[in-house]
């Protein structure tokens, strides 16, 4: 585990997606998490802004994020159908390996699981010829499904290769998360472990479940949570994760302040993070007769 595993996400710096780019790259970062509106809101249009993206030279980790899409029926799985389709041709364009899917939100959608898979293989598929993985994610508010075990039995269900389990350390430390569920998980069905804390330990109610996600969240070792994030992370490296990190976040004091200062905390969560699997990783020297006869 090194540098290159971890990547900034365009939602925590403020600035032109010029700006965010470089300052990404300044500090040692070598991918980027985008979010679709970075490249359809560009002032040149799309292509200028892929153009822009592959010549950084940064390798972009994903594309943020597909809402409200599994469980629905009739008109509205049609509208969301063409809204994803959409999505997965903007994430080929830039080169993304993974289009993110949050779970569901809307009271529209149906709780069945098996709705849920079959609307997330469906995805999968539409994306294999792009070149494209579905992620799935659980919102800690997700209306049906909102812990990671959920998000793992529906990707279970769907059985799907090109689809996988996204793990989002915030949505897991809001809902106080059994890690030890973490073991259920094939390291290669998780398609990318998104890293943030907050800065309290108790979140009193929804509206400040939202507050913070939205608003709030600090790097690792910033946090409230260090302890989880370690059991976390070292029990994500025991079961032999090796794949992507992305720093998503959401902080209004960060996105008004200078991008070298936010970027340089961010290395410094991904030197944290790296510290507190590597350390306790290494195998512990038991004193032995001889070793105390020489102390």
């Amino acid at each position: 585990m090194n540098l290159s595993n971890f990547g900034m996400d365009t939602i925590t710096l403020g600035g032109s997606l010029e700006s965010k780019l470089a300052a990404s790259r300044a500090s040692g970062f070598t991918q980027i998490m985008l979010w679709a509106r970075d490249l359809a809101t560009y002032p040149g249009g799309l292509e200028a802004a892929v153009a822009l993206v592959r010549g950084s030279g940064l390798r972009v980790t994903g594309i943020q994020v597909m809402r409200d899409y599994e469980g629905l029926s009739g008109a509205l799985h049609d509208y969301k159908l063409d809204i994803a389709k959409q999505m997965l041709l903007v994430a080929r364009a830039v080169g993304a390996p993974l289009l993110m899917v949050c779970s569901s939100t809307s009271k529209h959608a149906s709780g069945d699981m098996a709705h849920i898979a079959r609307d997330l293989a469906r995805l999968a598929t539409l994306a294999v010829p792009l070149g494209v993985r579905i992620g799935y994610e659980a919102l800690s508010w997700g209306r049906h499904v909102n812990g990671y075990l959920q998000s793992w039995e529906a990707v279970a269900l769907a059985d799907h290769a090109n689809l996988g389990v996204i793990l989002d350390s915030y949505h897991m430390l809001a809902n106080d998360a059994d890690l030890d569920g973490l073991d259920e998980i094939p390291s290669d069905k998780i398609a990318l472990v998104q890293l943030s804390d907050y800065m309290w330990r108790e979140l009193r109610n929804a509206e400040e479940r939202l507050e913070t996600a939205r608003h709030l969240r600090v790097f690792p070792g910033e946090g409230a949570h260090s302890k989880e994030l370690s059991d976390m992370l070292r029990r994500l490296d025991r079961a032999g994760y090796r794949g992507d990190f992305s720093f998503e976040v959401f902080n209004d004091d960060y996105v008004q302040l200078p991008q070298a200062f936010v970027a340089k905390r961010a290395h410094a969560g991904a030197k944290w993070v790296t510290d507190q699997v590597l350390r306790r990783s290494l195998p512990v020297l038991h004193a032995t007769p001889h070793h105390a006869a020489m102390a």
